[in-house]
């Protein structure tokens, strides 16, 4: 057990480390790299990569490498785009971007696969039963994960509230902010001030590298290696169809109509994360407030998400989803109608995380019971569900992270109000489906929260 449990915390604390690092960088792309909108580019890359990697990736590196070989390689992916934003350009960000995204799917497999193997293997020998012992593992790392979140955003407003820099924002500049913005791209303007300094930017990517070199080497040196015993099992579990038979399945998926039905609810989470990481951390915080201010708001946001998911994965057995995702959706309108009325102004400073509390309440909506209708409803066919759930989570991710740079905020949160609007209405449709096709028969999901690759996922990724 002990030697189980220290594998758990060693995987834990590597990720931890990891995406302390890249929930960091993420939360700053847009504002960081604002000119010709190089960062929310790098974003859309990202999760175009992450599509493609999930095909096909996972199953051949494990088989090839092993699950510690495989998240050991694919946390050095993540360790390439740090290093790419100490000289970002068009030639060093999106290629970086392009290796975060194909070992994004291969990392979150391979940790997927290890935390299996522990735990049936520690569940066999001590005679317990191997899901509960799974479900205890994966608790213990999403217990230590989820504070990455905190952690990466609370580094970047330390360092970047040490700029000399700060100056105080003219109301013309002001009059630039919120949704209908000015649509420029010039440094000064995106960051409410001259901007951080390059010795302070950076700082804050020599630590994020740091963090990244230290969860390889936490995993390399502390990570034992699956036993030869165990090799088999292993091969087992990524034993998985060839690409193509995984491509047909995930779009034969969609010939039940109630999967094509779900699509845009699924692509709308896609919508409404891109849009808190990529337009307000720009036009509402950065703009208004400053940059050093990103990280604080983002900890609002992640702090809000992670209690939220624990406490409607528990109130949903007795609310019901449909309660759930109507307040979801009166709490995503009500936001994005203030966010077009809204006018930013420093002066209102506890507004700044109003918006992005509210926003980590729906979101704990949609991750979790999104994922649980999907458990509930395609339960024969579940791997290809599920593709199809990561395939429109990601394309919304890169739609939104795509037009952030041509449109203006405003046109964007129509956009995101027009998706929403669309997807509850077919999601009531699926509900009329399910309620007629099966009359009397409990509609409550259980909460699981599925995380591959994504980001949170953690975007997320």
């Amino acid at each position: 057990m002990e030697r189980n449990l220290k594998n758990v915390l060693v995987i834990s604390f590597g990720f931890l480390l990891l995406f302390t690092a890249y929930g960091g960088l993420q939360s700053l792309q847009s504002s960081l790299h604002s000119e010709e909108g190089l960062g929310v580019a790098s974003l859309s890359v990202i999760y175009a990569a992450l599509i493609f990697s999930s095909m096909f990736l996972p199953p051949i590196l494990i088989k090839k490498l092993g699950c510690k070989w495989t998240i050991a390689g694919s946390m050095c992916c993540y360790i390439a785009f740090s290093l790419g934003n100490f000289y970002a350009s068009w030639y060093t960000l999106i290629p970086t971007s392009v290796i975060l995204g194909l070992g994004g799917a291969p990392l979150w497999s391979a940790k997927c696969t290890y935390l299996t193997i522990a735990g049936n293997s520690y569940a066999e020998k001590a005679g317990k039963n191997g899901k509960d012992i799974i479900n205890q593992y994966f608790g213990v790392f999403f217990l230590v994960f989820q504070s990455s979140g905190v952690w990466g955003n609370l580094i970047s407003s330390l360092i970047f509230g040490q700029s000399s820099n700060k100056v105080e924002i003219s109301e013309e500049d002001l009059a630039c902010c919120g949704a209908y913005d000015c649509m420029t791209n010039d440094a000064t303007n995106t960051t409410g001030s001259a901007g951080p300094s390059k010795s302070l930017i950076y700082t804050l990517l020599g630590i994020y590298t740091g963090n990244g070199v230290l969860a390889v080497l936490l995993i390399v040196i502390f990570l034992d290696q699956i036993k030869s015993d165990q090799a088999e099992t292993e091969r087992e579990i990524t034993k998985t169809p060839s690409f193509w038979s995984t491509f047909l399945a995930t779009f034969q998926q969609l010939k039940d109509k109630r999967q094509c039905l779900l699509i845009p609810l699924t692509m709308y989470s896609g919508f409404e994360q891109g849009f808190l990481a990529g337009d307000y951390t720009k036009t509402y915080v950065t703009c208004a407030l400053g940059i050093h201010y990103v990280g604080f708001v983002m900890i609002c946001f992640a702090a809000t998400n992670s209690l939220c998911s624990l406490l409607f994965g528990k109130i949903s057995q007795f609310t019901g989803r449909k309660l759930l995702f109507a307040i979801a959706t009166v709490t995503n309108i009500a936001s994005i109608i203030a966010l077009l009325l809204w006018k930013p102004h420093p002066n209102q400073l506890v507004v700044f995380f109003i918006f992005p509390a509210l926003w980590g309440i729906s979101d704990a909506i949609w991750q979790t019971q999104t994922n649980g209708l999907y458990g509930v409803l395609f339960e024969k066919h579940k791997e290809a569900a599920f593709a199809n759930y990561r395939l429109w989570e990601s394309v919304g991710f890169v739609i939104a992270f795509g037009y952030s740079t041509f449109l203006q905020v405003y046109i964007k949160l129509y956009i995101l109000l027009a998706v929403l609007v669309v997807s509850m209405v077919m999601y009531g449709v699926v509900e009329y489906i399910e309620a007629k096709s099966s009359p009397g028969t409990p509609t409550t999901p259980t909460a699981e929260k599925v995380k591959i690759g994504s980001l949170t996922q953690e975007t997320r990724m």
